[in-house]
């Protein structure tokens, strides 16, 4: 009969509809026109240490015609990319700081992956591999994590005294820097409880909690509180630094010995005396227990338990304790020294 469509036809019609419904609803995209020389890389997140080298994958599937491969690194809060590399698949150009510790694996025709030596504190983050053709470019993206510990950090003068500049100055003098929000999160996983506000690299203010009491934001739930947007010059808090694993290593020199003693001890073994990143490094990585306060190079005394126990710090689980920062005459404590 004219004018009505038999069974046949109209499945013909609706069937491409339905499917293409079905797969959007389980998120499936359609797939691209173009040709996809990059392969999605089978780990999204890399784990390093640091001093280790590590490669981030990137392989063609297929190679282009003619085409460059740019290695980039994403900034945190800074909303850029730093150029780190670029090839042709022949020769390579290194850019930056980073360039000069960074190579391509070329473990065959299609590897374009890259390769970092000596990998450093900074050197964690966002990275970016970009295939550049002409025609139609795209990238994979990777993140670089790095095995750490997170500790709070304040100095002598007491808390809140940082702006964001000084607290990322004084995490690199304590062989540390600043924290980025996945460092804390993760640290707080782990079970850091800390009441005292401290800036992270991409410049928020915040603090983990995880048992919630009144006088630390009050009784609400437990997780990492955050101050908002805050003034990177003016504004001040403490900082959450961020340090991973040493080339060298930490030990005990008993005694009961002033600041300036302490420096000399440390010198008299060929070493100096250690940095509150270098504690928390040694307790993390190398179960550093020692139930005695020492000096440390900021002039704080600090000793650090892997296993807790009645009479050494009073707390019930392991951590770095703090006895603040004696007067530097004081001659009640030993030293930790770190020697490479």
């Amino acid at each position: 009969m004219q004018g009505r469509i038999s069974l046949p036809t109209l499945c013909h019609f609706l069937l491409p509809w339905a499917f293409t419904t079905f797969h959007r609803a389980l998120g499936s995209q359609a797939p691209h026109p173009g040709p996809h020389y990059l392969l999605p890389p089978i780990h999204e997140v890399i784990h390093s240490r640091r001093g280790a080298t590590t490669t981030l994958p990137c392989v063609l599937g297929a190679p282009p015609p003619s085409y460059k491969v740019r290695w980039s690194k994403v900034e945190p809060g800074e909303l850029r990319e730093t150029p780190i590399l670029i090839t042709n698949g022949l020769h390579a150009r290194g850019y930056g700081p980073l360039g000069g510790r960074a190579r391509m694996r070329r473990g065959h025709r299609l590897d374009a992956s890259l390769v970092i030596a000596g990998v450093r504190l900074e050197d964690e983050g966002r990275y970016r591999c970009e295939l550049i053709n002409g025609i139609e470019d795209e990238s994979v993206a990777m993140t670089l994590r790095l095995e750490g510990v997170v500790f709070p950090y304040q100095p002598s003068r007491g808390r809140y005294q940082f702006n964001y500049y000084e607290a990322k100055q004084a995490c690199e003098e304590q062989d540390g820097r600043l924290a980025t929000y996945a460092q804390l999160y993760q640290a707080w996983t782990e079970g850091l409880d800390w009441c005292n506000a401290g800036w992270l690299l991409e410049g928020s203010v915040r603090y983990p909690v995880l048992t919630a009491r009144a006088p630390c934001g009050g009784r609400g739930r437990p997780g990492i509180r955050s101050y908002g947007p805050r003034d990177r010059k003016r504004d001040r808090y403490d900082a959450f630094c961020f340090t991973s694993a040493l080339s060298g290593h930490v030990f005990f020199v008993p005694g009961r010995l002033s600041l300036s003693e302490a420096h000399a001890a440390c010198r008299r073994r060929g070493a100096m005396v250690a940095k509150v990143g270098h504690l928390y490094a040694a307790w993390k990585f190398s179960g550093l227990d020692q139930c005695d306060g020492g000096w440390l190079a900021d002039g704080s005394v600090r000793f650090p338990i892997t296993t807790p126990r009645p009479r050494c710090g009073g707390l019930p689980d392991p951590g770095v304790r703090s006895f603040g920062f004696p007067r530097p005459q004081q001659a009640d404590y030993g030293t930790y020294c770190y020697s490479e």
